[in-house]
């Protein structure tokens, strides 16, 4: 089975986030270790400086073997063959513990083997002084006839705190993870939809053109008989399923071009043409169907521009029949052409029914049709203006849209003059 590129960028870049979280994790645990082991060593060097000065000034030497034993991971003990008075034991600790930069709490504790009993010191706070000893006894250790046991209960999270950078960051990286998966997953989905709309459009437009085209070859040859000519109500029949059909017709054409623009993006074939005369040709083939509409052109002058011809064409016509659509009475559309800092203004303005402001924001979105007293009337999919929204965008236009002061609607195109 083949893999696309899509996929595959998807997998290795998953691959990639997942290897990095592991590999951060491994040294976040081997930094925990790290810094455990450097504690270890430093609770050691504090407690044997703490054994030599207990023996100092006593007849008693220092044993051979090292007097300090790790009992478990915050409990330390130290052999003394020698009786020591508590207070002096908590000054040594305090003291050496500061030397090496241990500076969280901890408790100790001192047991005599003679008197069979355990004296316990007390509990050191840092953040505030303990004035109470604390009664919880330490573990008796045999074969051991004087010693004091430490135990530092706030080890682990001490341990931790040294450690947030890298807890922090491998939170990040947890969070980056979760929001790739997130993007991916979200990516395909739309991948997925894009793939079913755009398969749904093109069956259904050539399942609508193939019945569509009988019919239209039907209706002309229909059209030329000599009983339907001489029987007005069945003439006029036959030109509004021949009008129908085309109208139709020319729907299909305009999803087709948007569906495959979506797809694989429009190809433009631009040349420099002459907007005045582009707009006369598609003023006159919109009167045609629109026989009361009145369009005026106010151009001082010839304007050229570099644009594709076909696109431009439907663009202006586009315009011209939404206005007219639009429109309660008779249509009446301007259309202004003047310049502006090397750019040239193409505005038109209309007298139909206007848009409400909450609604100008979306009107060039795909398949949005504004809910008004005409839109029942009209048949479309809301994507005029979509449309002449993309070839804007295609040749780097700049496109606008307001009400006017009275009524109806002010559309301006800003374009680079040639």
């Amino acid at each position: 089975m083949k893999i696309n590129k899509l996929n595959s960028v998807i997998l290795l870049g998953l691959i990639a986030i997942i290897g990095i979280l592991i590999a951060q994790l491994l040294w976040t645990k081997q930094a925990f270790t790290f810094e455990e082991k450097k504690f270890s060593q430093k609770v050691h060097i504090a407690l044997l400086e703490v054994a030599k000065k207990l023996y100092e000034g006593t007849n008693h030497e220092l044993p051979a073997e090292n007097p300090v034993q790790k009992v478990s991971n915050d409990y330390y003990i130290v052999n003394i063959d020698n009786d020591f008075e508590p207070k002096i034991l908590e000054f040594y600790l305090k003291s050496e513990f500061e030397k090496v930069n241990i500076t969280i709490d901890f408790e100790y504790a001192m047991y005599n083997c003679q008197s069979d009993e355990m004296v316990y010191g007390n509990y050191i706070s840092y953040a505030k002084e303990s004035k109470t000893h604390d009664a919880v006894y330490f573990p008796k250790h045999k074969n051991l006839v004087y010693y004091f046991a430490v135990r530092f209960p706030h080890e682990t999270s001490y341990l931790f705190s040294s450690l947030r950078f890298w807890f922090v960051l491998s939170f990040a990286l947890i969070i980056i993870l979760l929001v790739y998966v997130y993007s991916i997953f979200t990516i395909l989905q739309q991948k997925k939809y894009s793939e079913l709309q755009r398969d749904f459009i093109n069956n259904m437009t050539h399942e609508f053109k193939t019945p569509l085209s009988s019919i239209l070859i039907a209706s002309h040859y229909l059209s030329k008989q000599e009983a339907i000519s001489k029987e007005e109500k069945l003439k006029k029949y036959t030109e509004i399923i021949i009008n129908q059909s085309n109208k139709l017709n020319a729907h299909i054409e305009k999803i087709l071009n948007i569906a495959k623009s979506d797809h694989k993006g429009l190809v433009l074939d631009k040349k420099m043409i002459d907007i005045v005369a582009v707009l006369e040709e598609v003023i006159e083939n919109i009167q045609l169907k629109y026989p009361n509409s009145v369009i005026d052109i106010n151009a001082p002058k010839a304007y050229f521009i570099l644009a594709d011809l076909f696109h431009f064409t439907n663009l202006i016509y586009n315009l011209l029949d939404n206005s007219i659509k639009y429109c309660e009475e008779k249509p009446q559309i301007s259309i202004r052409l003047s310049e502006e800092k090397r750019q040239l203004k193409m505005e038109f303005t209309d007298n139909g029914i206007g848009i409400d402001v909450k609604n100008l924001p979306y009107v060039f979105d795909k398949f949005y049709r504004i809910q008004n007293t005409k839109s029942n009337e009209i048949n479309g999919f809301g994507l005029g203006l979509y449309y002449v929204k993309k070839i804007c965008t295609l040749h780097h236009w700049k496109i606008g849209v307001r009400n006017n002061k009275e009524n109806g609607i002010a559309i301006t195109l800003l374009m680079p003059l040639k």
